[in-house]
């Protein structure tokens, strides 16, 4: 029960932040917001982004007030996605998916904190992406404990850590090096809302199908939804690494015939 409630709670943010997207399509453009350049995707586009983002202006402002700093939160991050891995470990993917969102805010709200303290820095950047690295490893990891007798599941969720660390590297590699970071699917904030959806998504799906059923070694019972998440994950980020390692190339070869 407390999963199905907890996923229900997600469900109504959703909600309430695509009835709002909606609201302020019809209100005049403002001007965009610049850290969600290249960000977005099929199932997060920026507009949507762009909504969430505005609806944290109230916290904010009480964090402003308490003094609370970017790395604090940043910091903070760290719990609840590691007790989110334990839920979805143990099969708790509604309270699991609740705390992974947590942490995801705080992710939202450190950069707009260090914005309003003009407090951004390279150390702080390095600090955030570390600490975004773990906060995703642990759902993946949790997911992966969890389908650990499951061979062919075991291997998607395997996939979808490939894919999600490759796609990190193919971006940060491209930096590197002096070119501009290819754009493309499945950055973090998309593999996120994908496999945190899954994961709402089964408490609900197991009203429909409380019995597994397992076929060619894949549950097809309530697990299904996180399982149809994490092999759109698996599937299209280690893609989007290799079109964005593809590209990195290209670009490298275009910038040494132009010195």
């Amino acid at each position: 029960m407390v999963d199905l409630v907890c996923a229900l709670i997600l469900l109504a943010y959703m909600a309430l932040v695509t009835a709002t997207y909606g609201v302020f399509a019809l209100l005049p453009a403002r001007a965009p917001n610049k850290r969600l350049d290249g960000h977005g995707g099929v199932m997060l586009s920026r507009g949507i982004m762009e909504v969430a983002y505005k609806l944290f202006d109230p916290l904010i402002d009480l964090l402003l007030a308490l003094r609370i700093t970017p790395n604090m939160v940043t910091a903070f991050s760290l719990f609840p996605a590691f007790f989110s891995a334990i839920c979805v470990a143990g099969g708790h993917f509604g309270l699991g998916a609740l705390l992974a969102t947590f942490s995801g805010f705080c992710d939202m709200v450190d950069g707009i904190l260090a914005r309003r303290y003009n407090s951004m820095s390279d150390v702080g950047e390095l600090f955030d992406a570390a600490m975004d690295r773990y906060v995703e490893f642990f759902l993946l990891a949790g997911l992966t404990y969890y389908f650990r007798n499951h061979a062919v599941t075991e291997v998607v969720c395997l996939g979808a850590i490939l894919g999600s660390f490759m796609v990190s590297y193919a971006t940060a590699k491209a930096e590197a090096l002096g070119v501009p970071p290819p754009s493309g699917a499945m950055r973090r904030a998309e593999r996120a809302v994908y496999l945190i959806l899954g994961c709402v998504l089964v408490p609900v799906w197991a009203r429909f199908m409380p019995e597994p059923h397992v076929i060619g070694g894949l549950f097809l019972g309530r697990e299904l939804p996180v399982q149809l998440a994490m092999l759109v994950v698996a599937v299209v980020a280690n893609v989007s690494a290799v079109r964005r390692m593809v590209r990195t190339a290209q670009l490298i070869r275009v910038k040494k015939r132009a010195v």
